[in-house]
């Protein structure tokens, strides 16, 4: 089955995340927040991981799930409205628009509801942006492909997401790949897969199967 363990994405994604310029806020490196996929729950925690405050949360649907991996605020905003809620903690996932933000659907929270973000009731957002700074640190743990129910997708250009991010590393690890680690299945990519598949004498599709990411070790 796929490496679940968030262990096995960090080294692959923290240049990555760390590379976009935001100014942080004083006090950016004193708090961070953790999100726990399998328990749906999000924690702000000091740097001796005493735990200030714990909520539930509505994370991405199983064909939406939500990024996993190490990033950052990088945006900050009040009053959203609508289905955003009352408030906003955008973050730098570089696949995609993705962030901490209320709801009008409170009753979806504690389950996998979401587009991809992560929903909190209103009241508690507005308690937590208070104490989130501009650059605090994001650690999303889960299950690599942002879902319980989901441990495999064929790969095609296009693809975006942790485990693309997670292939993109580990081919340039093999000298196949120069590109950028954005998470996103790009030419650039493809062309390095191809290059790969054939050198490896495997099946060359121009894709990413199972077989694909059991060679690469991303799968047992």
């Amino acid at each position: 089955m796929i490496k679940h363990m968030l262990v096995h994405i960090l080294l692959c994604t923290a240049l990555l995340c760390f590379s976009s310029p935001v100014v942080a806020d004083d006090g950016a490196d004193e708090v961070y927040l953790y999100i726990n996929l399998w328990q749906n729950r999000i924690y702000l925690k000091d740097q001796e991981d005493n735990i200030l405050y714990s909520y539930r949360i509505a994370p991405g649907a199983k064909d939406t799930p939500s990024p996993v991996g190490i990033f950052r605020v990088i945006h900050k905003s009040r009053d959203w409205g609508g289905g955003f809620g009352s408030r906003w903690l955008g973050l730098n996932v570089s696949w995609g628009t993705y962030g901490i933000h209320g709801t009008n659907r409170p009753e979806s929270i504690g389950r996998y509801a979401s587009h991809g973000c992560f929903r909190m009731r209103n009241r508690e957002i507005e308690k937590l942006y208070e104490h989130v700074p501009l650059g605090a640190t994001v650690i999303i743990d889960g299950p690599i492909m942002g879902h319980e129910d989901l441990t495999y997708r064929i790969l095609v250009p296009g693809s975006k997401g942790a485990l693309v991010q997670l292939v993109q590393n580990r081919l340039r690890a093999a000298g196949y790949y120069e590109g950028k680690t954005h998470g996103i299945f790009d030419r650039q990519m493809e062309r390095a897969v191809i290059r790969f598949q054939k050198e490896e004498g495997l099946d060359v599709t121009g894709q990413i199967h199972w077989v694909d990411l059991r060679y690469l070790g991303i799968i047992e």
